[in-house]
């Protein structure tokens, strides 16, 4: 992949986020998804690539753009496969809450995962604690070995649970082992970029989310020198055969980083559109909009934050071709 992909790929974040935090608490979760989409399809025609979406809004017959086997870009330049979610984070939208963000991940052709739209059981980690965890092993095992490995005691360490009522045995594991909890209520796409980033305050991710936003996690975090470990939790026959058609032989099976995004080269790229702890929200003031940016790369290691300024009479459809 060429490195100025990173750069032409934040365009694409900055315009869905700018779009989408214009309904930011106002009730409209599907209003504000369709911004995005709307936005971040409309910014893909002018990127110098021949993608293919792999991980996007749905089926071909499920969604009107951003679709499962969708090309993107304007022909020229590398063939990647595209993971997206224009609106990672629609009910934080909705009611104004934290960690919403407009997300792509990007691998050359055949290299991400086609994560079928279930469950995921996820465990993740940053650096510091790369192969010390076991998505198999019990909750006690792995908070002791990130705690070993960041050299913290337990009760030190903090993990990040989307707060579902499936999660209560695992949040009553964790606070009997001594961690403490940082609930979630959306995005865990942000939470597993977190355990990253000492700074947010979090050391690693437990729980089950969607298997498309685990897939997207899994390219942050290679870039990261993180670990996303995976297992697909299907509910029901019918989504056992969806695992099998998408390529996928034995869904019980643990996907470990190589399974989840393979080779040496990725690109991420995030924009906040509500606050949190990595990334600032959207800002408008008149005819300006400001933006904040996450941007990095696998194969470089390079991690960039990007703050924007947008003149929005400017460019008021978020496209300059």
């Amino acid at each position: 992949m060429e490195r100025s992909l990173s750069m032409e790929l934040v365009r694409v974040t900055e315009a869905a986020a700018l779009a989408s935090a214009k309904w930011m608490g106002l009730g409209k979760k599907d209003e504000a998804d369709d911004a995005a989409t709307t936005a971040m399809r409309d910014v893909f025609d002018t990127i110098p690539m021949k993608g293919t979406v792999v991980i996007g809004e749905g089926e071909m017959d499920e969604a009107p753009m951003l679709y499962i086997g969708e090309k993107l870009g304007n022909g020229y330049g590398p063939r990647v496969d595209v993971a997206v979610d224009p609106l990672e984070g629609t009910n934080i939208v909705a009611s104004g809450g934290w960690n919403a963000l407009a997300v792509i991940a990007i691998a050359d052709h055949g290299n991400l995962l086609h994560a079928p739209d279930m469950y995921m059981e996820k465990i993740a980690v940053g650096p510091e604690a790369v192969g010390k965890i076991d998505i198999n092993a019990t909750v006690l095992e792995n908070l002791t070995a990130v705690a070993n490995a960041k050299g913290k005691n337990i009760n030190e360490v903090v993990a990040t649970v989307l707060n579902r009522p499936r999660h209560e045995k695992l949040i009553e594991e964790i606070r009997a082992a001594g961690a403490r909890i940082k609930l979630i209520n959306d995005g865990d796409v942000a939470g597993a970029i977190n355990t990253a980033f000492d700074h947010t305050g979090v050391d690693i991710l437990f729980g089950s989310g969607g298997a498309p936003e685990g897939v997207i996690s899994a390219v942050a975090l290679k870039c990261l020198g993180g670990e996303l470990q995976g297992k697909l939790l299907p509910q029901n026959e019918e989504e056992i055969a969806r695992c099998k058609r998408m390529g996928i032989e034995d869904p019980d099976r643990v996907l470990y980083m190589d399974d989840l995004v393979k080779g040496d080269d990725a690109i991420f790229a995030a924009t906040g559109v509500t606050d949190g702890e990595l990334l600032k929200g959207v800002q408008y003031k008149g005819n300006v909009g400001t933006t904040h940016s996450l941007v990095m790369r696998a194969k470089s290691g390079t991690v960039r934050f990007v703050d924007g300024r947008h003149s929005l009479n400017k460019k008021p459809n978020l496209v300059i071709k």
